[in-house]
């Protein structure tokens, strides 16, 4: 009787709040649309009192609510999206660049859950936790099974509270006790001079104060040296505050000039975003590094600085995402992340690249074409499109990593093999110096035996089906000869892949090796070495008229 009892307080719980949901809306509209809300949520309302008491097995009310939820909003797009009040430390990370927690990123292998990194100086680190450990239990509960953010909610919580974590390492286990803190990741994780001219800026995040971040470190490298070129590095950056994209596009640009219009079905959605402040410098050249990776407040950036011909931006196309979301409060302390507005940058072009509002008839959405592209001009009269991110002005093309590259990403070989060179290496030469000698990457290559490590190219992938087809169509007898000797050559190439590939690998291996001693920073600091996108913003440097060409449409 308890248990019947529970269930249905837990159902007039949930209608409740259907009921409330409802007044509220009623009172906010008339007429037919009205009329379509009243009456489908009565039919849920129905259809839900009915599953809960009738359903044969017992519905666990709040899983089935929550999945209904999100099936519901992944109908509109991917960033309107319900907030459980478990996940309000998220939330409160990805606005203000801080949470309570711990400091120590997770991820999932073979059903456990691992320590991918431990911030520098927050509790994980101070514990002794190391990128490989394998988090077993939390406050007693085992991890075993459970999602990444189910294991990021047991870790994070109030600044102050105590977290016992029992962990294993190299098949031993131990229990650490952690004491919660404020986390705060910077937006800037690295910046210095490439060489005696160009400051070099590192952003990762749009948080509260990355404009501020951003202006600290360039008149820091202004004052301690002679700054004549700048390169803004927004690779990998997908985006956040919109008013932060703002405080830092207005470091460049003069004050009021407009950097985004955001235009909404409500009234009170659309407005318009201008430079407020004196810029820190409108004159010194500007490089911009983009990627796919680089999305919305990125994007706000480097479309300002695009259409102002304030800067050069090199790299690839962006991603594309011109949506704006607003954070509204729900009942029980949840919330909903809701797209309420798209943007658009100086020149008037909005820079979604795909169409949530039109969909396939499975529901499938569609990226929109560069043939229904619409052309507008920068303040110079250069030309810019819409519909699919920011075309870089100087467009770098990346080599495709080998096969056995990425397979050793995916099974966590370069990962583990620099945890083993850890925990044997008490320390290494700052990042600039260290390099893998011949020895490091024989210990690479026999670590690789020692694990039975094999890997299949797309090459052998499409020969196995080949080979498949050929046995159904009784053909393989006539070409069992030709697919032999291609199997012959596919091996003997891919015995020379730790050789052809070498370079790939090392520079893998030495990000690796080196964030475990220099974190974020170390790895930054790695990547720059043979970037074809820092290379390339160099050489424009030292050629100011091809510079000034670009940005004048010359060329």
């Amino acid at each position: 009787m308890k248990e019947i009892f529970n269930r249905n307080r837990r159902l007039q719980t949930v209608l409740m709040i259907m009921v409330f949901a409802f007044a509220s809306i009623a009172l906010t509209g008339a007429g037919t649309r009205n009329f379509e809300i009243t009456r489908n949520l009565d039919i849920f309302s129905t259809l839900f009192r009915e599953l809960v008491v009738n359903y044969v097995d017992d519905i666990n009310v709040s899983e089935v609510m929550r999945k209904g939820v999100d099936e519901m909003l992944e109908s509109l797009d991917p960033y309107t999206v319900f907030i459980s009040e478990a996940e309000i430390e998220d939330v409160r990370f990805m606005t203000t660049g801080q949470y309570g927690g711990i400091g120590a990123r997770v991820h999932q292998r073979n059903n456990l859950m691992m320590v991918t990194e431990a911030y520098q100086g927050f509790p994980a680190y101070k514990a002794g936790l190391q990128p490989g450990d394998i988090l077993l239990e939390i406050n007693g509960q085992t991890l075993e099974g459970r999602s990444e953010d189910e294991v990021r909610t047991f870790l994070q919580g109030q600044p102050g509270t105590t977290i016992n974590v029992l962990i294993e390492r190299d098949g031993r286990q131990s229990n650490k006790s952690l004491e919660r803190e404020v986390i705060r990741i910077p937006n800037i994780p690295h910046y210095s001079m490439l060489d005696e001219s160009t400051a070099y800026i590192k952003l990762t995040g749009f948080t509260r104060r990355a404009g501020r971040e951003v202006g600290d470190a360039l008149q820091e490298l202004r004052e301690e040296n002679d700054v004549q070129h700048v390169i803004l590095d927004l690779r990998g950056n997908g985006g956040g505050l919109l008013h932060e994209a703002v405080n830092i596009a207005n470091l460049f640009l003069e004050k009021g000039n407009l950097i985004v219009n955001t235009k909404g079905r409500l009234e009170d959605r659309t407005s318009r975003h201008s430079t407020l402040n004196d810029p820190l410098d409108i004159e010194i050249p500007l490089v911009v590094l983009v990627d796919r990776a680089s999305a919305s407040a990125s994007e706000i950036v480097t479309g300002a600085i695009q259409d102002y011909d304030r800067g050069v931006v090199i790299g690839n196309r962006t991603f594309g995402k011109g949506l704006v979301q607003n954070v509204v409060p729900l009942s029980y302390n949840t919330q909903l992340k809701i797209t309420v507005a798209e943007y658009f940058i100086p020149s008037g072009r909005g820079i979604q690249a795909i169409n949530y509002a039109e969909r396939r008839p499975d529901g499938s959405v569609y990226k929109i074409p560069d043939s229904l592209q619409m052309a507008f001009e920068t303040r110079g009269g250069r030309k810019v499109y819409d519909g699919g991110g920011i075309d870089p002005d100087i467009a770098v093309e990346r080599a495709a990593r080998g096969a056995l590259t990425n397979a050793l990403q995916q099974q966590y070989m370069i990962f583990d093999f620099a945890n083993i060179f850890f925990n044997q290496n008490e320390s290494i030469t700052e990042p600039n110096s260290f390099f893998i000698t011949d020895d490091i990457y024989n210990d690479f290559e026999a670590f690789l035996d020692s694990n039975d490590f094999s890997y299949e190219t797309d090459s052998e992938r499409i020969l196995n089906r080949l080979k498949d087809a050929a046995e159904r169509e009784n053909y393989y007898d006539a070409v069992a000869p030709d697919i032999s000797r291609l199997v012959e050559v596919i091996d003997l190439e891919k015995s020379r892949d730790l050789i052809t590939f070498r370079t790939e690998i090392e520079q893998l291996l030495r990000e690796e090796i080196v964030s475990r001693y220099y974190y974020r920073k170390g790895r930054v600091i790695v990547t720059l070495d043979d970037d074809p996108d820092v290379e390339r913003a160099l050489q424009l440097f030292s050629d100011l008229n091809a510079y000034e060409a670009i940005l004048a449409g010359k060329n």
